[in-house]
C-alpha cells in the first residue's frame, strides 16, 4: 500500500492535469470559433459597377447589403443565381467571374453576410439564415425573376449558407463549389467535438434531404477543404455531380463553363 498509493496519486493529478488542458483548450475554440470562421475583410473591394443594382434587406441584426446583376435585356423572366462567397471575401470581389452568366441570360444576386462590407450586424448560421430567407423572398417577387429557375450557388463558407437556403425556400437546382460536409467535421480537425460548434452548417444533411439536381465543384489540391468532403457530399446526395478540378482552394479557373452544362441539362437556362 505504500508504494501504490503515491502512484495512484500521481495518476490521479495526471487525470486532473490533462482533463483541465481539454478544458481550456475548449474553453479557447468555443470562444474564438467565430473570428476563425468569419474573418471579415477589413478593407473593401472595387467599387460597385455600374450594371450591379443594390438592394438592401432588414434582418434582426440589421441592414444587410446585396448587389443584383441583371441578365441581358429580354421580355421573358429569366433565370436567378443566388451566389455566397466565402468567408474571407466581400460581394464587391464577385461581379467580374459573373460576366459570362449575365450575357447567357442570368441574372446573378450577390448577397453579402451580416457585418462584412457596408452590412451591420455580425455573422452566424442564424444571422446568415435571416439574410438569405429576406434576400429570396424579396428577389423571388420580382417580374424579371423566373421563380421556376432559382439555382442556390455557394463557394467555401458560402455553400454553407447557400444549403441552408435549398433547405428553406424551394430552388431548383443546388451548387457548391469547394466546400464541407459541415463545419463541426472541419473542427474536428482542431480538437474541437461538435457540441461546442456554434454555427455548424451541416451541408449533409441538407444535400440528403434537397431533391432537386446539386452540382458539387472540387479542386484536387485544396489545401483549405479537402475534395473528400465533396466526395462525402455526393455520397450524401445519392445523385449529385462531382467535378473534380486540378487546382487548389483559392485559385480554381471560373466555373461558369461546368455550371452552364449543368444548367442546361436540367432546363434551368
Amino acid at each position: 500500500m505504500e508504494i501504490i498509493a503515491p502512484v495512484t496519486t500521481f495518476m490521479g493529478t495526471l487525470l486532473l492535469g490533462g482533463a483541465a488542458v481539454v478544458a481550456l483548450v475548449w474553453t479557447i475554440g468555443f470562444l474564438a470559433q467565430r473570428s476563425v470562421t468569419f474573418p471579415v475583410p477589413r478593407t473593401q473591394g472595387p467599387p460597385r459597377p455600374d450594371n450591379a443594382e443594390q438592394l438592401w434587406f432588414s434582418v434582426p441584426s440589421g441592414r444587410v447589403e446585396a448587389w443584383l446583376l441583371r441578365a441581358g435585356e429580354s421580355d421573358r423572366a429569366a433565370p436567378l443565381v443566388i451566389f455566397t462567397h466565402g468567408n474571407a471575401e466581400l460581394i464587391d470581389h464577385r461581379p467580374v467571374e459573373f460576366e459570362d452568366t449575365r450575357r447567357a441570360g442570368v441574372h446573378v444576386l450577390l448577397v453579402e453576410y451580416p457585418g462584412y462590407g457596408r452590412s451591420q450586424g455580425r455573422p452566424s448560421q442564424k444571422t446568415i439564415t435571416h439574410v438569405m430567407l429576406a434576400a429570396y423572398d424579396a428577389v423571388v417577387r420580382r417580374p424579371e425573376v423566373d421563380r421556376e429557375r432559382i439555382v442556390a450557388y455557394g463557394r467555401s463558407l458560402g455553400g454553407g449558407a447557400a444549403a441552408v437556403l435549398a433547405t428553406q425556400r424551394p430552388v431548383a437546382a443546388l451548387i457548391l463549389e469547394s466546400s464541407f460536409t459541415s463545419v463541426a467535421a472541419l473542427a474536428r480537425r482542431f480538437g474541437l467535438p461538435r457540441f461546442l460548434v456554434r454555427d455548424p452548417f451541416d451541408n449533409v444533411a441538407a444535400v440528403s434531404s434537397f431533391s432537386g439536381p446539386v452540382l458539387l465543384l472540387h479542386g484536387t489540391e485544396d489545401e483549405v477543404i479537402p475534395s473528400s468532403h465533396s466526395v462525402a457530399l455526393q455520397e450524401a446526395a445519392g445523385s449529385a455531380l462531382l467535378k473534380l478540378l486540378p487546382c487548389g482552394h483559392n485559385d480554381c479557373p471560373n466555373a461558369w463553363p461546368e455550371i452552364k452544362r449543368f444548367l442546361a441539362a436540367h432546363g434551368l437556362l
